[in-house]
């Protein structure tokens, strides 16, 4: 089971907007999620699920607003969750910003995608391309005329459209692999992972089928390949287009692309990584009123900084905050993983050219002062 309802909350618990799709749970117990929000957060015990007797609130916070969910069913959590986090980048899609003020300006648009975005509970068109194809972005001037359905909405590759014509039939594919990194003050790596994350920019004519084919380690191990370089992919998300039988049978990566930008898939590697940027840092403290600071990093960056302080008394007892670190190196993966092939087949048999780039970029990149 699925969701009863959805409101959008202000910060005050007030709805500014909201949808009945089943009608089993009373619109009025939103009135006791506020209190009881504020009651589990004073006592220390604030959950993302939240129950008032019968009724469960699954919620999520953006910027100035609660996005809450209710149900009296065993519902599926995770599903209702990914709803709500696809409700918010739809409506960013379509606000730019998503706030209590955007929520005010655009109520007929909002009432529109809520009754496409899920039907009895239950989420049906999510995808913000397939729906700025029949839902305007006009407010009051919205197209009242039209009543026939996007052929997108009933065919059975809902995410693109038929009668795509391109003179240059091209795709662009990104690898963006993010460091997450904590190093201790002696030097050791307490935590290591690398997220990513593998986007494309199709511009493509009619409905191709694309094979993506990757350095992956249980393919290799599938093919008699074991020896070979590759990588052993962990957690990996897909986009709704990938065909998820193919891939449990052969691994092999199948798909009907949309159109346009679109993330083809997600992975995590759990593994011990060494760190790519190394930085040592000095803190000195002078009489009452200086602070020296020296930063080193590797053997070709040396940045030394003093601090004119008020006059100060007492010594710091709290311990000194990591040093974040970004960058971006492009044309290499931390992991290794390599794009092996990428083949586009079309009934026209026209040839497209696929282009890779490869990134890798900090995350959660921290080390730890002496």
């Amino acid at each position: 089971m699925s969701a009863s309802a959805v409101f959008v909350l202000d910060l005050k618990g007030k709805p500014l907007i909201s949808r009945n799709y089943k009608g089993d749970v009373s619109m009025a117990e939103i009135d006791h999620f506020m209190p009881l929000l504020m009651q589990k957060e004073e006592e220390g015990a604030l959950t993302p699920l939240l129950t008032h007797g019968k009724v469960h609130f699954l919620w999520i916070k953006h910027t100035n607003l609660y996005l809450v969910a209710t149900t009296m069913k065993n519902a599926n959590a995770s599903l209702v969750y990914s709803f709500l986090y696809k409700v918010v980048e739809v409506f960013s899609e379509y606000f730019k910003e998503l706030e209590e003020e955007s929520i005010r300006d655009n109520f007929v648009v909002i009432y529109e995608l809520l009754d496409e975005l899920m039907d009895f509970g239950f989420p049906q068109t999510t995808d913000s391309k397939i729906l700025q194809e029949y839902i305007t972005q006009q407010g009051n001037k919205l197209e009242t005329g039209k009543s026939h359905v996007p052929p997108t909405v009933t065919n059975a590759v809902s995410w693109r459209s038929e009668g795509i014509k391109y003179k240059k039939n091209e795709v662009f594919i990104d690898v963006i692999e993010s460091v997450n990194l904590l190093v201790n003050t002696n030097g050791s790596v307490l935590l290591s992972e690398i997220v990513g994350t593998i986007k494309l920019k199709t511009f493509l004519s009619g409905m191709p089928e694309l094979r993506l084919g990757l350095n992956d380690r249980m393919l290799f191990e599938l093919t008699g390949r074991g020896k070979n370089k590759s990588v052993e992919l962990e957690d990996v998300k897909f986009h709704q287009c990938v065909r998820l039988s193919r891939f449990d049978n052969d691994r092999t990566i199948s798909f009907i692309p949309p159109d346009g930008d679109f993330e083809l898939m997600s992975y995590r590697l759990n593994t011990q990584v060494k760190p790519l940027i190394w930085i040592e840092s000095v803190i000195e403290k002078f009489s009452h009123s200086r602070v020296e600071i020296m930063v080193k990093g590797g053997k070709e960056f040396l940045m030394r900084a003093h601090f004119g302080l008020p006059s100060v008394e007492k010594e710091e007892v709290e311990g000194r905050p990591p040093i974040a670190v970004r960058f971006e190196i492009p044309y290499f993966t931390v992991s290794g993983i390599q794009v092996r092939y990428m083949k586009i087949i079309e009934k026209s048999g026209y040839q497209a050219l696929p282009w890779v780039r490869y990134i890798t970029q900090s995350g959660d990149y921290q080390l730890r002062t002496q």
